[in-house]
């Protein structure tokens, strides 16, 4: 379960909440039925219009990542495994992995070191992997496209609804507090469309590209790892190498570890 998700979900109903408390306005007023058809169902709809129908098939998988956290490797054990098949290669030759690729359950890195034990070229290898890497961040970003969109679109139907609900309020120019209600319910389309796209959609979208790039991160070490392995590189050289993707705390401190195992 991805924590953040629904942590920052509940903060923004409670900022919403709690800030409309302080200013005296009561919650009862968000129930408005007409305001939350207009806002939802519309989103939904400009959502649907302007995205084919194999993508929008798809919006109940984003909803699964954005609420689940990433099963990815830790990028130092993606190190130490390159390392340790390094070692293994240089010892016992390329065919030595073979029987190491059957345990591994990442498709991407079994795929890549098969293509490497095959004999294809470095060259070869990394125009196929990295193929794959681009249409799988084609993906990500079309589906991140989706809550973008829903949080452009929230806001302006959110005026759309306040202006429905100000010529609703025009009838009731001879009835002060019926106009007064009247004018009230209009701008909570307002901030139904402000609060769902600032708050929900514009978020859920940046969420899902930052995910997308840590997953291309990670494929990117394992490309580097396998033309390491292929080009016979040392596993010294193979862990410098990609220690450059990880942080310089991570990496000053893996460079470290390495040097008291030396010493």
């Amino acid at each position: 379960m991805d924590k953040t998700s629904f942590i920052g979900v509940i903060l923004g109903l409670v900022a919403i909440g709690v800030g409309m408390v302080f200013k005296g306005v009561s919650l009862m007023a968000l129930i408005n039925p007409a305001a939350i058809l207009i806002i939802l169902l519309g989103t939904v709809a400009s959502v649907v219009i302007a995205f084919p129908t194999y993508e929008i098939k798809k919006v109940p998988k984003l909803f699964g990542i954005l609420f689940k956290e990433q099963n990815t490797q830790d990028p130092k054990e993606i190190i130490a495994f390159f390392s340790e098949m390094a070692d293994l290669a240089r010892k016992e030759g390329l065919l030595a992995l073979e029987a190491r690729i059957q345990e591994l359950d990442d498709r991407f890195l079994r795929d890549g070191l098969s293509l490497a034990i095959d004999g294809q070229t470095g060259d070869y290898i990394r125009d196929v992997l990295h193929e794959e890497i681009d249409a799988m961040e084609e993906r990500h970003s079309a589906g991140a496209q989706i809550f973008s969109q829903a949080g452009t679109y929230a806001p302006t139907l959110g005026v759309l609804g306040a202006v429905i609900g100000l010529i609703a309020a025009l009838s009731h120019m001879d009835n002060t507090e019926e106009l007064g209600h009247a004018i009230s319910a209009a701008f909570v389309a307002t901030l139904l469309g402000i609060f769902t796209g600032y708050v929900l959609w514009h978020p859920f979208a940046n969420k899902l590209k930052r995910k997308s790039k840590r997953e291309s991160q990670l494929k990117m070490m394992t490309v580097e790892g396998i033309l390491s392995i292929i080009e016979g590189e040392s596993p010294r050289i193979i862990e410098q190498k990609l220690a450059s993707y990880l942080p310089a705390k991570d990496r000053y401190s893996l460079m470290k570890e390495e040097e008291d195992e030396t010493a």
